[in-house]
């Protein structure tokens, strides 16, 4: 004979069910509300532009260096209502091609004066939040799992978005642009080469995924080389210096970005391809330790390397394209247009004034600054294909490290 249930086990059976899908609805809706808090739009006002402006964005190939937009689980073939970039607005915007890094481990209390690699991750959080496979992935697994959803997401685009993983694909992408075809290249890149947690092998199953570019460190320093944000902030470390070694070998860019200023040294220092900075701002507008001082500016442009100008308030000291052509202007002005690049940091945990839709706001702006047309094309894109032309798998032998220009006379101090 069975024992009759009580109020409580009454209640319990009753009740909690229902507690629980409550539970799990209000976590989906915060996960679903999470990106709209995270990356958001301060709208600025946008100066019009203009004919001249609008066609000459056209007829250029726009390359984006960095957005971090795989992170929060949007379909990035449908306009969003939350975010910076997905397909829709990327055409939108005149883009070419769109780098899409990935950060694998982001701590609370991350910042760009001390960050110490330890605490909660809020990647791990997010994924709960968002009720994401992410949420107890490690930093290699998240990789993977995001390679495997943009290549998914470029075969259901039929043919608008297409993966770049050799020279091949990069020139192929050229021709179906000047022929007036739609569509937009990616590659992938890593923040932090703690992904590859410290085991080298890693470095092949990253390339085998689709990535091309990797930089050594995030906002921490890792195993591999210090940050700009790190506790130490030390140069590269052994692992470091075998890891970029093998980088240069496979056909992966370098990426300085977040890296200490010893680590930057030191991947100068030993790097035969050019570099990039793919998404930071320059001291000599915008003077805080994120971004990159004018001896590092030579240095990088001594190496070939190119410097991808962000849209956020750390990197540009304002949100609106005048603030993002004044820091472009200053690298022009200093070592040459040639090394100057767009990396927005678009859905970065970032808030920007403009979604990528509005992207000829900063021709504009450029034009307004006074650069020559050859020069905005070469910043707005010409640039950024020239590195990876030169980095990507079955590239030529890189091209000879070019002679530092002399400055255009000294920065005005009233920018």
């Amino acid at each position: 004979m069975s024992r009759p249930r009580t109020v409580l086990q009454t209640w319990v059976r009753r009740v909690l069910p229902v507690f629980a899908i409550a539970l799990a609805c209000a976590w989906l809706v915060l996960g679903l509300r999470l990106e709209r808090f995270i990356n958001r739009i301060d709208p600025v006002a946008l100066a019009p532009v203009g004919d001249r402006a609008r066609a000459l964005h056209a007829a250029s190939f726009v390359v984006d260096l960095h957005a971090d937009s795989l992170l929060f689980g949007r379909d990035l073939l449908t306009t969003g209502g939350t975010g910076h970039v997905d397909l829709p607005r990327l055409r939108a915007g005149g883009v070419a091609l769109q780098v899409f890094g990935l950060p694998t481990k982001v701590y609370l209390g991350t910042n760009i004066e001390r960050t110490e690699a330890r605490g909660l991750d809020l990647l791990t959080a997010a994924g709960i939040a968002r009720l994401s496979p992410t949420a107890w992935q490690s930093p290699m697994q998240r990789a993977l799992f995001h390679a495997k959803r943009l290549a998914a997401t470029a075969r259901a685009s039929a043919g608008g978005l297409v993966l770049l993983r050799d020279r091949a694909d990069l020139e192929r992408l050229q021709r179906a642009r000047e022929a007036g075809a739609p569509v937009v290249g990616a590659l992938l890149a890593i923040e932090g080469a703690h992904a590859l947690e410290s085991e080298p092998a890693n470095l092949q199953r990253l390339f085998d995924a689709g990535y091309r570019m990797i930089g050594l460190a995030h906002f921490f320093d890792n195993d591999y080389a210090g940050s700009s944000a790190g506790v130490r902030q030390g140069g590269l470390t052994a692992l470091g210096r075998a890891t970029l070694a093998e980088m240069e070998r496979l056909g992966i860019t370098a990426d300085l970005a977040h890296l200490s200023p010893a680590a930057v040294d030191e991947v100068l220092g030993r790097a035969t391809k050019p570099t990039v900075v793919s998404h930071s701002g320059v001291r000599g507008t915008c003077d805080n330790p994120r971004n990159l001082s004018d001896a590092q500016l030579r240095r990088i442009a001594a190496g070939g390397g190119i410097v991808g100008i962000g849209y956020w308030a750390v990197a540009a000291c304002g949100l609106a394209p005048a603030d993002i052509a004044r820091a472009i202007h200053h690298v022009v002005r200093l070592v040459g247009a040639e090394h100057a690049a767009l990396g927005s940091d678009y859905d970065g945990a970032t808030t920007v004034g403009f979604d990528t839709r509005d992207l000829a706001s900063i021709t504009q702006a450029l034009i307004d600054r006074g650069l020559s047309e050859g020069e905005i094309r070469a910043v707005l894109g010409g640039n950024a294909l020239r590195v990876l032309a030169a980095n990507l798998p079955g590239a030529p032998k890189a091209p000879e490290r070019p002679t530092l220009p002399e400055p255009n006379g000294p920065p005005d101090p009233s920018e």
